[in-house]
């Protein structure tokens, strides 16, 4: 999911980019990343309850300033990209999407980290199975 949030903020730098150049038109910019907008805010905020439900302390507190962010921009109202202003703030868009981008790349390879280090420790969450269960499966076949 992580690597999702990352690819989203790259395709967001490469439109703005576009528009920067003249390559698309502010209309369709904003249709193609307005679609994309709630679910990423929705994706990255179901990562931060995964965090809380699995008691991954560090990943969520480091996820909660960008969640609390996005609801804010959703309570405001100023999460959508507007076609008519898009010019004029595009340079907090991109600022913002840089920063993102940042934030991504760094939690992913934190994650990343994380996982390895776990699957090399060895320590499982998963009770052992027991020879009760093999028993039962050599019956079954």
């Amino acid at each position: 999911m992580a690597a999702g949030l990352l690819f989203t903020m790259v395709f967001f730098i490469i439109m703005f980019s576009d528009l920067e150049c003249d390559y698309i038109n502010p209309i369709d910019l904003c249709n193609k990343l307005n679609a994309f907008v709630l679910p990423e805010m929705g994706a990255h905020a179901f990562l931060t309850f995964l965090f809380l439900v699995s008691f991954q302390w560090i990943a969520l507190i480091l996820n909660l300033p960008l969640v609390v962010f996005n609801v804010n921009k959703v309570r405001q109202n100023s999460h959508t990209y507007d076609a008519t202003e898009i010019f004029r703030t595009l340079s907090q868009h991109k600022k913002e999407s840089f920063i993102k981008l940042g934030f991504y790349l760094l939690s992913f390879f934190y994650y990343l980290y994380r996982m390895i280090l776990a699957l090399i420790s060895g320590k499982s969450s998963y009770p052992a199975p027991s020879a009760h269960a093999d028993v039962t499966l050599l019956n079954i076949i």
